[in-house]
């Protein structure tokens, strides 16, 4: 068994191995003709459940035919322009090879000691994402796994930071005392993270968005007197720099003022929208994020990394010593003071990946520029699909992008039942997803069932919308016949 384990002695087993795993991968690739097969749940499980995992096949190759059967054949290709439904971006190349060396060399980024230069390229990345955000030279941080943990990290500290009494208070805040603002279209981590952080039920308050989607300051300013005329303490508020459903930009510059008059921390949610960091036209949608205490940025979305790949930001370091925990056989005290930079001290997880070095590749490779110039095609190819829905009598569109979603409803003439309507929609966007084709995703609007595009792929056209938007209504049209027809 020896002789599957990477070391100097396999080298050209593990060259040969790769190689042929490689090969398969770039063999679907280049022959996909859709972004799924439509592939069901009881017909994919029954091939997984006969295998026998105490039953090895001994043979990389067996192994990989196995996988195309069970894996490959049928997984959702989001490279394919014609995968229009989640966060999820085709990777670049550069990307792609780092990924290859950082998990043959297995670098673990939690102490000095098991990564050398893999903690200082991390750094240089935080460093270099922190001076494009706009903080100063006090600011940190250290990647994540995504989102949803940036997110928890960043209010974990802002907990902290109210309890001493931030901003003038004194004595310590009771964490049923603590409140939390984001809108009503922030991410679910928000109250997930709550929940997590030993908060009450009402921790979380919901503010309204207008009819653009953003956070509607005026309701965040009256949340925030009520929080202080009730003795409550304003633990933070959460600026989402990119829905989730809408890709929409909460105003940044007001909010910043409302949070430096009531003591809130201001963490931005920018785990979509930090694509616009590396924009070539429009950055200025960000303005407002350097007042912001801490930052979320998911590369894996917006600079077209593979999973995972994310960060929290902050802009005082010093911040960062509330996640720190000091371990003798790991990371001692003593370290810190013989400046050994362990990553560990800032960061939530112990074992972490080096997955900073894929950014890294990408950036030595293709530049900034070159991610700014693809996030901002997709950008530039949703406010043309907002043209084609707008223009489109068969189809409602909420709002215009701030980024590259678009969320739209089929609205066939014939039917003025909106529970009808719901219906099929939901039907078109299954059948849709059975058929392969295309895939979309779908959320609710004012309670009203909705799709929606979200368009990370430069190589999608407008041709490819227009063609899935013909695909829809088809699907849609032909369950309201089928429903006439059972009504009759």
């Amino acid at each position: 068994m020896r002789s599957h384990l990477l070391n100097d002695t396999t080298a050209e087993r593990y060259r040969r191995s790769v190689t042929e795993g490689i090969e398969r991968v770039a063999a679907k690739l280049a022959t996909t003709d859709r972004p799924f097969t439509g592939v069901t749940v009881d017909a994919l499980a029954p091939r997984i459940d006969r295998i026998d995992l105490d039953r090895p096949l001994h043979d990389t190759t067996a192994v990989l035919d196995e996988l195309e059967d069970v894996y490959l054949r049928d997984a959702v290709y989001f490279h394919h322009p014609r995968y229009l439904a989640h966060l999820n971006c085709p990777v670049v190349i550069p990307a792609v090879v780092g990924e290859a060396v950082l998990s043959a060399v297995n670098s673990s980024l939690d102490t000095w000691d098991q990564s050398a230069g893999g903690t200082l390229i991390e750094r240089k990345l935080i460093d270099w994402t922190n001076e494009r955000i706009g903080f100063g030279p006090a600011a940190d941080g250290v990647f994540t796994s995504g989102g949803s943990q940036s997110n928890l990290q960043a209010l974990l500290l802002a907990r902290e930071e109210a309890k001493p009494g931030r901003a003038g208070r004194e004595g310590a805040a009771s964490y049923g005392d603590l409140r939390i603002f984001a809108s009503e279209a922030s991410h679910f981590s928000v109250k997930k993270s709550a929940k997590l952080l030993g908060l009450g039920p009402d921790a979380v308050v919901t503010v309204p968005t207008g009819a653009d989607k953003r956070m509607q300051t005026v309701a965040l300013a009256h949340e925030l007197e009520r929080c202080r005329r009730e003795g409550l303490v304003p633990m933070a508020v959460v600026a989402t720099a990119g829905t989730t459903d809408f890709g929409s930009i909460d105003p940044l510059p007001e909010i910043a003022e409302l949070c430096e008059q009531f003591g809130a921390w201001l963490h931005v949610d920018a785990a979509y929208g930090c694509g616009l960091l590396t924009s070539l036209k429009n950055r200025h949608r960000l303005d407002g994020i350097e007042r912001a205490d801490s930052v979320t940025v998911d590369y894996h979305k917006s600079f077209f990394q593979p999973v995972s790949s994310s960060a929290v930001l902050v802009r005082d370091a010093a911040t960062l010593r509330h996640a720190t925990y000091h371990a003798e056989y790991l990371n001692p005290r003593r370290m810190v003071h013989e400046r050994i930079p362990n990553q560990v001290d800032k960061s939530l997880q112990t074992t972490r990946r080096f997955d900073a070095l894929k950014l890294w590749m990408t950036l030595r490779t293709m530049g900034a520029d070159g991610i700014g110039q693809l996030f901002d095609e997709v950008c530039d190819l949703a406010e043309r699909g907002w043209e084609l829905l707008a223009a489109d009598p068969r189809y409602d569109v909420v709002v215009a992008p701030s980024l590259s979603t678009l969320v739209f409803r089929y609205i066939p003439a014939a039917v003025t039942d909106p529970a009808e309507i719901d219906r099929a929609n939901l039907y078109a966007r299954k059948a849709l997803f059975a058929s392969g084709d295309a895939v979309v995703a779908g959320t609710k609007v004012g309670g009203r069932h909705f799709l929606k595009f979200t368009l990370l792929n430069p190589e999608t056209t407008t041709d490819d919308i227009t063609a899935v938007l013909d695909l829809i209504a088809g699907h849609a049209e032909q369950y309201l016949g089928e429903s006439l027809v059972h009504a009759s």
